[in-house]
Order: C-alpha cells, then structure tokens, then sequence
C-alpha cells in the first residue's frame, strides 16, 4: 500500500491551500505598512523648522545645540554627580576643614621667630 488515502489527500490539499494563502497575506500592498503621524515633541519641532531653509550657518548652529546638549547631559551633570557623592558620602573629612594652627601656651617656641612665650600677667584677685 503505497501512496494516500483520499482522506490524507485531502487534508494534504487543504494544508498547501492554507499555506498559499498564508504566504500571499505575507505580501505588503503599496499602501501598507501604515505608520502613526509622526508628532515630534516642541524641541524637535523647532529644530525642524529651523533647519528646513538650509544653509550652512544653521547647521552649525545646530551642531553647537548638539555639542552642548552632550556636554552638559554626559560630562557636566555626571561629574557634579560624581563630585557631589565624592564630597558628601566618600570623604572622611568633612570638605573645607582646615586644621587649624596648634594653641599656643606660655613658654612655648615659635617655630617661626624662635622667640618664647612670655606667662601671661597676674590676673587681679577682684571681680571685674
């Protein structure tokens, strides 16, 4: 018995048919596909606008907007970021502490002029 029942033949017809068909829905028709309108947010709409005349000196214009949108979006912000952390969640001292020079007491040297201290006078025994 070689060969299909009529059944399988069938069914194998309707498989091909099925297939055909769902290979020529595949097919995009001159309208498809169809997009949603394009709506650009106030920025783009401007620059749009802008740039639809041409000419050179609004594309360099438009270039510098883009230098600096860039500098300030991907150098500027995250190195104020960084600093900030740096400064409020990483340092160990507190940021613009300075020491401060040791106390000077009676007697002592200084380094600079090497003269010493002298003791302070008697303080009255009295109230003010």
């Amino acid at each position: 018995m070689s060969g299909y029942s009529a059944d399988e033949k069938l069914r194998l017809q309707q498989l091909r048919a099925l297939r055909r068909r769902w290979l020529r829905d595949q097919e995009l028709s001159e309208r498809e596909p169809v997009l949603p309108e394009r709506r650009p947010g106030p920025i783009a709409a401007f620059w749009e606008r802008f740039l639809q005349p041409g000419g050179l000196w609004r594309q360099k214009v438009f270039g510098a907007y883009q230098s600096g949108c860039f500098f300030v979006g991907r150098v500027l912000i995250p190195a104020w970021l960084l600093h900030y952390y740096m400064k409020y969640h990483v340092a160990k001292k507190p940021y613009g502490i300075t020491m401060s020079n040791p106390p000077i007491f009676p007697g002592d040297r200084i380094l600079e002029t090497g003269e010493i201290v002298p003791p302070l006078a008697d303080e009255p025994a009295g109230h003010h």
